[in-house]
């Protein structure tokens, strides 16, 4: 009988025992916070992440979620690689596309940047080192992604890119900012 209750015991302490071996699911805001500072500021110091690249990510947990499309294969790999050194992510999701390698696409991406930062009311978005607009093509149907100033901007980059021989389609996925330059023109 006192074995019995030495087992149901030891049992009983065991299933009580605090695991530390895992972590609470929802972090603290500040680590999320952290860790999304952190997560942007890697992908854009990759070496070859360009105007020709869009990689987007969603922090849930300690784990980070890669998306987007690449221009280069070795992208890919280099994006996950990067996050995973950030301290506390635990796991880190790929799914990163990478474009295929077509020349004729090459074509439309090299005549798609002239088309858009070769215009004169563009041409500020061809400063930063880091271009707002990304310009994503696919078996020869266009993508533009990323951020402008106002919605001239972002209706003149689509009118340009539309302009282009050979492509497909345009998709105009720019984002116009609220910022302050919107305002100080209305």
């Amino acid at each position: 009988m006192k074995v019995k209750v030495a087992v149901l015991v030891f049992t009983l302490t065991l299933c009580a025992w605090p695991d530390t071996t895992h972590r609470a699911t929802n972090p603290p805001p500040q680590f999320t916070q952290r860790v999304q500072r952190e997560v942007m500021h890697r992908i854009l110091m990759l070496p070859y992440y360009g105007v020709f690249d869009m990689i987007g990510f969603k922090v849930e947990g300690y784990d980070v979620t890669l998306t987007g499309k690449v221009f280069h294969a070795t992208l890919k790999d280099d994006a996950a690689h990067v996050i995973k050194g950030i301290e506390g992510v635990e796991h880190v999701n790929n799914r990163i596309e990478v474009l295929p390698v077509s020349f004729f696409d090459d074509r439309i991406r090299r005549d798609e940047y002239r088309a858009i930062y070769g215009y004169g009311p563009l041409q500020r978005y061809a400063l930063p080192p880091i271009k707002p607009i990304r310009i994503i093509v696919e078996n020869g149907h266009v993508s533009l992604e990323g951020i402008v100033d106002n919605q001239f901007d972002k209706n003149v980059a689509g009118i340009r890119a539309n302009g282009v021989a050979g492509a497909f389609s345009v998709t105009n996925n720019l984002v116009v900012t609220s910022g302050k330059k919107e305002r100080a023109r209305k």
